[in-house]
């Protein structure tokens, strides 16, 4: 007994290394983008390196999930990390930003199998009343990469030099590979079905077209270029066939089947919701400590600390809450909280305290943190180990497409607002087009050089566009609310002592 006790911590140890590497991934190379353009060159193809990785992540989190309910969970994570590994070691010796490019599309083939697949394997070997628990560790450190990623790039590129934020993978990697290996024994067997390959490859031609047609609109060419509506159309049309093909086939990579059931169905909505207005703190709040309070890139990564911290606390007790009471009361705590933290940060001006700014922050946080933890358990709560692995991987793939419409939608509210803003305080034409994009110029070396006056009117512009910004963000927020109402009151069912199953049904 002792013997499989040890064995299931090695195990949570190699799957939480796997989920921290993999979720810090995007974060802690965003850090890092200005030094590698500076030294790769390549500004104009700087967008591929954070799409190249996306694209693969999303396109591979629903095929893995389905691959593994078919032929096990533990080769597919495996693949996963091996993948990851060899993409991240090619990272560090790329000599171009086209280079960069590719290897950042091997390292998301691994991470779209990484973070689905561990948290179904909790589901797999641990009894229902040790689930909430440990899906709140995970969520956790899932929370805590969105803060860790950009303080560690920072520091590493600073000091180290950019190569290293794909080269620290490598250990990190290593260990968890050994970990699962060595540790992790899967004793169900999977039967072996047809592979939908046509729902496969419409699914990920689509996103390709969707996640290239957000990235470049608007940035490269205009949202009405042909090449942004021809590829919006190939993603009407990928979808469609994708639709079709999955309602033929008999195994489908995502089966709509499951969207019968309420609570699978909310919670998967509610995941993009969530995804939606949290990445609009991750992302903006930097900028607005940077731009409004005259802090470095470092300070306003570690200005997230509260939200990391609320995010943890919120994560660990929707965890334990599970035992306590339905999921629905549990997100409608945290609906309410998320909803009140989006509210207060739409009130953001020069004229916020740091003090007020990190209490707003902890409350976002803390009402995010639930759905991390809570949302993984009850969107898999009804499914059996042969449809968990699909189960997850289809709400994991909703909450970055969340994510993803978020910051497009929420980054062209941000900048057009910004515009506007600038136009009202110098004028069309006006003092501000001097000193180029008054985001980049508000770094503490370029702010020196700004005459006071025009700096205040800058840091307003900004101020205000971001507070209209977050203002937008409280729609999905509120949407969240809506569907957390309409969640099922289904609670995790806790299994007489006697009628358990043996704590490591993972392991031999």
């Amino acid at each position: 007994m002792h013997t499989k006790e040890s064995n299931l911590k090695l195990v949570v140890a190699g799957l939480l290394l796997g989920i921290l590497m993999s979720a810090m991934d995007n974060t802690i190379v965003a850090s890092a983008m200005g030094t590698i353009v500076s030294d790769l060159g390549g500004l104009d193809k700087i967008v591929w390196v954070t799409s190249a990785y996306m694209v693969m992540v999303m396109a591979g989190t629903p095929i893995f999930g389905k691959l593994s309910d078919m032929y096990g969970r533990k080769r597919f994570f495996i693949f996963g990390l091996i993948v990851f590994l060899i993409g991240s070691a090619l990272c560090g010796t790329a000599a171009s930003i086209t280079q960069l490019s590719i290897y950042r599309a091997i390292q998301g083939v691994g991470g779209g199998a990484l973070m689905p697949i561990a948290f179904t394997i909790v589901f797999d070997i641990f009894p229902p009343q040790k689930r909430g628990k440990l899906t709140g560790l995970f969520g956790a450190v899932f929370g805590i990469s969105s803060v860790i990623g950009p303080l560690l790039g920072a520091y590493i590129t600073d000091y180290v030099g950019w190569n290293w934020i794909f080269y620290i993978n490598l250990p990190i990697g290593i260990v968890s590979f050994f970990l699962i290996m060595t540790s992790y024994k899967e004793s169900v067997s999977h039967a072996k079905q047809r592979i939908d390959w046509g729902g496969a490859f419409t699914l990920v031609a689509g996103i390709i077209c969707l996640m290239f047609a957000l990235e470049l609109g608007g940035n490269q060419y205009a949202w009405d270029s042909a090449t942004i509506l021809g590829l919006f159309a190939g993603f009407a049309v990928f979808l469609i066939a994708f639709i079709f093909i999955e309602q033929q086939a008999a195994e489908p990579v995502i089966s709509f089947a499951m969207f019968r059931g309420r609570l699978f169905a909310t919670s998967s909505l509610l995941g993009l919701f969530y995804g939606s207005a949290f990445i609009v703190a991750t992302v903006y709040i930097p900028i607005y400590v940077q731009g409004v309070y005259g802090g470095s890139a470092t300070n306003s990564g570690l200005i997230l600390m509260p939200m990391m911290i609320g995010t943890v606390i919120g994560s660990q007790s929707g965890g334990l809450l599970t035992t306590k009471t339905s999921f629905r009361n549990i997100m409608l705590l945290s609906a309410v909280c998320f909803v009140a933290g989006i509210f207060s940060l739409s009130t953001l001006t020069p004229d916020t305290s740091r003090l007020l700014l990190n209490a707003f922050m902890a409350l976002t946080g803390f009402g995010v943190g639930f759905s991390f933890s809570v949302l993984s358990m009850s969107s898999i709560h009804h499914f059996d180990m042969r449809q968990r692995g699909s189960a997850t991987s289809t709400s994991t793939f909703l909450r970055s497409l969340g994510m993803t419409l978020g910051i497009t939608i929420f980054g062209i509210i941000q900048r057009n607002s910004f515009t506007s803003e600038l136009s009202t305080a110098f004028g069309d034409g006006g003092q501000a087009s001097s000193f180029g994009d008054p985001r980049s110029a508000l770094t503490p070396e370029a702010r020196a050089q700004i005459p006071a006056p025009v700096l205040e009117k800058i840091t307003n512009s900004l101020s205000t566009s971001i507070a209209h910004t977050f203002m937008w963000a409280i729609v999905p927020a509120v949407l969240a609310v809506v569907f957390v109402l309409l969640m099922p009151k289904d609670r995790l069912a806790i299994q007489p002592k006697e009628s358990q199953p043996a704590p490591a049904s993972g392991q031999r």
